[in-house]
């Protein structure tokens, strides 16, 4: 029996089946690439599910895990840690807002922008607001709450009864958001693209009306940078694209590059509605963590990673779009922004995920039908039409 088989056979002994694994155990990984225990290599294009921005063993993240272990891991919230001033400094000064509070992933700076948002309109502004309004096709995290926000029923089954308070309206359908608008809603959340929905972007004009939307019925206007931040679309931040200013911001995967932290951001006045005692989390914020987080955050706006996936993701946009034309029976649309990219087939897509995966490129597939790329950002432009060549090679095939 192989070193794979052995993993597989141990894991379904010792773990809760909660995940559909791919047919790979990644040994170790290096900038973009991944290496199974036999050696193979395969090109990343997934990063972690947009987490490894800056790549894999990242040598200058790897040597502030190094000095910072030596120093100081964990202390508790308890006390002032000079790593989470750095850290919020760092990020605060990428966005309008001033204030920052740390947690461990995505989710819970998704469920801590709920309870802000409710506390802030019950405490701040004495009112009865409580719900919170969501898309269809979205993802929140898998808390009860942020489950519940989540628009996708098929990830709820089993699970209720859910927790009240939130509503889900179509996607892009500004009448129908103003139709679930009610005397008791507090906020409206969103992601400037799905990217569990299938690498879905929001017009621009819609996204425009949301936030005015906000203004004129005194809701709060959050939006859930966990997946798209970090400079994966292009700019520093997906809402950036369109001069949105949210009252919350959440983040999470990238700013880690691996290891786990949340962020939500907000401003000072909001902020308020958090007194000592309401809100808090053992782990979130360390040291350890947020000197990695600042690093990550360092190295981003020093090498303008930004701009580089800017245009790292029209290249891609245009050379898969160049594939949509000479297959379109088997390729319905090519969207996303940056390094964050969507081609949607019209027949489901394992078979054809299958066969990119032997042939070395580790890439996502959403909906059943969605080829999601999700690539490091320093990713160079010849791996990119490496996996194009790749792709139009199997699509010939199944023509």
């Amino acid at each position: 029996m192989n070193k794979f088989n052995i993993i597989k056979t141990k894991e379904k002994k010792l773990h809760c089946p909660t995940y559909g694994r791919y047919p790979l155990a990644v040994k170790k990984a290096k900038g973009y690439k991944l290496y199974d225990f036999d050696g193979q290599e395969y090109i990343d294009l997934l990063a972690g599910i947009s987490v490894c921005n800056l790549g894999h063993s990242h040598p200058e993240i790897v040597q502030v895990i190094k000095e910072q272990a030596e120093k100081l891991i964990h202390v508790s919230n308890l006390f002032y840690q000079e790593e989470q001033l750095g850290l919020a400094e760092r990020l605060l000064g990428t966005t309008h807002l001033n204030r920052a509070f740390f947690c461990n992933s995505g989710a819970e700076a998704n469920e801590g922008a709920i309870k802000l948002a409710r506390r802030y309109m019950q405490k701040i502004k004495n009112k009865d607001k409580f719900e919170i309004i969501t898309l269809a096709g979205s993802f929140h995290g898998r808390t009860l709450a942020t489950l519940t926000a989540t628009g996708q029923d098929k990830l709820k089954e089993g699970f209720s009864p859910y927790p009240t308070g939130f509503k889900i309206v179509p996607f892009n359908d500004i009448t129908a958001l103003k139709n679930g608008i009610s005397e008791h809603t507090a906020a409206i959340m969103l992601e400037v693209i799905q990217g569990e929905g299938g690498v879905r972007p929001l017009h621009s004009e819609y996204l425009v009306q949301v936030q005015n939307i906000c203004r004129e019925n005194d809701l709060l206007f959050i939006i859930d940078e966990v997946q798209t931040g970090l400079a994966r679309t292009g700019k520093f931040w997906a809402h950036q694209h369109y001069n949105l200013k949210p009252d919350i911001v959440t983040s999470a995967k990238a700013l880690g590059n691996g290891l786990p932290i949340g962020a939500l951001l907000t401003t000072q006045e909001i902020s308020e509605a958090f007194g000592p005692g309401s809100h808090g989390t053992t782990f979130g914020g360390n040291a350890l963590i947020c000197k990695v987080a600042e690093k990550v955050v360092e190295i981003i706006l020093r090498d303008n990673l930004a701009e580089q996936t800017k245009d790292k993701g029209q290249f891609c946009l245009n050379i898969f779009s160049e594939i949509k034309d000479e297959f379109p029976d088997l390729i319905a649309e090519v969207r996303g922004a940056g390094l964050m990219l969507g081609i949607e087939l019209t027949i489901p897509g394992h078979e054809i995920w299958n066969k990119l995966l032997k042939k070395g490129f580790v890439l996502n597939l959403t909906q059943e039908k969605v080829l999601r790329l999700l690539p490091p950002l320093i990713i160079p432009e010849e791996e990119l039409v490496g996996f194009a060549q790749a792709l139009k090679g199997i699509l010939a095939e199944t023509v």
